[in-house]
């Protein structure tokens, strides 16, 4: 219940306000940029498997896997050309966000998402047209630059319209939007695969317009936050919008409040500075360490390289694929978990409780691989249930970073932020994320063929970590409203120290002062 989320930050705000219809279709649409980015994860293991696309970009690759006398299957896609091609989008990406900063609080939430479709539509057009791999590449950096926006700008829209008692699972919406994506670049690869003349690859790629035309669509349609707006001076708009998304007129003290963040945001003139200061240190803290987390756990491992993955551990091409359709349901249904239980439970638990079984799940995996394959990366003849064994494995750890890491990755960051640094602060988050998701895409093959089924430990080894630090460093945030979250820190063990009453509330008075206008 909200009160209980409210006691545990030390807030006493409750804003009235009902779940809209109007919201929930607002809240719905917006998610749809989650696609763009999930699309991309599930396509690039499947076109990656599949034999016609290696043998006209990546022969090399192509001529390893069907080597007769190659039998360490843990080297066999080891290549830097196909790494580069994966993991150039999230470089894009990175450097995009930050673009997308300045964008997102000068002009709005909604232009940022526009420009994400645009530039994920003519990736997506190049990429399915490529005649050689720099092209291939080229659709790749574009397809990464929409990223970056759409990534940047979704879960702020998101935070900043929900209700607060219904702020996690309308925010999840976009991770449920990622795992959609996935699931269905994975069927699509799973039939492209078997048409006949090996061209199925180029419908894979190219079908990223498709979740691209819905974004860019999405944004012309949807209204902007009355954040936005009244960080751009439209109060009256933005009183009318929160009345609306709302659904009553008893909207005073939150449009108040929103106003006032927003003098204290136009007090700050460079927000990238500003992110430096001792007041926000839990902040800055929480938009590098949790979006490094969530990479290191492994899952982008498993979705990009889940085909190839299954395919190395001695599935078959079909095999390996439909095995990944497997993983993507797996992520559908644990996500609408967590949409169900992130408002009930809170983000601590389901951090924690995730953590645990995905370390679990990577221990039994790596004895499972290491048991078969050894150091030398022959299995020889692998039994069924063998397979299903590791494949039931990869599916409960999938099921704990679905409603765990993965949607309150992107869902924590967005509402802990004031709305003077939130742009800024959303935009390192997202570099983070972007910087080691390109990171491990580059160095996962050449770790794998070096070591081996040790590289779950790896990640078993960061995931133990993580849990450690939600456990002691990450304070509850469910029920608390975005403008108050301030609370939640005033009151943690540890970083009370940085946000004491003197650093949060003696230049707010000031600012409320000079506000006192509007």
């Amino acid at each position: 219940m909200p009160a209980v989320g409210i006691a545990t930050g030390g807030s006493k705000k409750a804003y009235p306000g009902n779940l809209t219809l109007y919201v929930t279709v607002t809240c719905i649409v917006a998610a749809m940029g989650g696609l763009i980015f999930g699309y991309d994860i599930g396509i690039s293991g499947g076109v990656t498997s599949m034999d016609s696309f290696l043998e006209k970009f990546f022969p090399s690759v192509f001529r390893k896997k069907h080597q007769k006398e190659t039998t360490n299957q843990y080297c066999q896609y080891d290549s830097e050309a196909l790494t580069l091609f994966t993991s150039s989008l999230y470089l894009a990406a990175l450097l995009s966000s930050l673009v997308a900063s300045t964008v997102t609080r000068r002009f709005g939430r909604k232009l940022s998402m526009l420009f994400g479709g645009m530039l994920f539509c003519s990736g997506a057009i190049i990429n399915a047209a490529a005649k050689n791999v720099l092209m291939l590449i080229l659709g790749r950096i574009l397809l990464g630059f929409g990223i970056g926006f759409a990534n940047q700008s979704v879960p702020l829209y998101l935070s900043e319209m929900a209700p607060y008692k219904y702020r996690g699972a309308l925010n999840i919406g976009f991770q449920l939007s990622i795992t959609v994506g996935i699931l269905i670049a994975n069927v699509l690869n799973f039939f492209f695969a078997k048409i006949k003349g090996g061209w199925g690859w180029r419908l894979s790629l190219g079908g990223a317009v498709v979740p691209a035309l819905i974004i860019t669509v999405g944004a012309f349609v949807l209204p902007d936050t009355p954040n936005s707006m009244i960080e751009r001076g439209r109060h009256d708009e933005a009183r009318h919008q929160l009345k609306r998304i709302r659904g009553i007129d008893d909207i005073d003290e939150e449009f108040n409040d929103l106003v006032t963040a927003s003098v204290a945001s136009n007090q700050v003139e460079n927000s990238w500075t500003n992110l430096l200061k001792q007041k926000y240190r839990p902040h800055l803290t929480m938009a590098i360490l949790i979006p490094f987390f969530q990479q290191l756990t492994g899952i982008n491992v498993i979705m990009f390289y889940a085909p190839v993955l299954f395919d190395t551990i001695g599935f078959g091409s079909e095999a390996a694929l439909m095995s990944a359709v497997i993983t993507g349901c797996v992520f559908v249904s644990a996500t609408v978990v967590s949409i169900y239980g992130v408002d009930k439970w809170g983000r601590r638990l389901l951090f924690l409780e995730g953590g645990i079984q995905m370390l679990i799940c990577q221990i039994v995996v790596a004895a499972a691989i290491g048991a078969k394959f050894g150091v030398d990366g022959d299995p020889g003849l692998l039994p069924r249930w063998y397979a299903i064994v590791v494949v039931l494995f990869i599916c409960i750890y999938v099921a704990g970073f679905a409603w765990s890491w993965g949607p309150l990755g992107w869902l924590v960051p967005s509402e802990i932020f004031p709305l003077e640094i939130r742009s800024a602060a959303q935009s390192v988050n997202v570099s983070v994320n972007m910087f080691f998701t390109f990171v491990v895409a580059q160095v996962f093959l050449v770790m794998l063929c070096h070591l081996k089924f040790g590289l779950f430990l790896f990640f078993a080894f960061f995931v133990l970590l993580m849990s450690i630090f939600v456990a002691v460093f990450l304070p509850e945030t469910k029920g608390i409203p975005i403008e108050e979250m301030n609370e939640v820190w005033k009151t943690h063990w540890y970083w009370k120290s940085f946000v004491h009453d003197k650093h949060l509330d003696d230049g707010n008075r000031v600012e409320m002062v000079k506000g006192g206008g509007f």
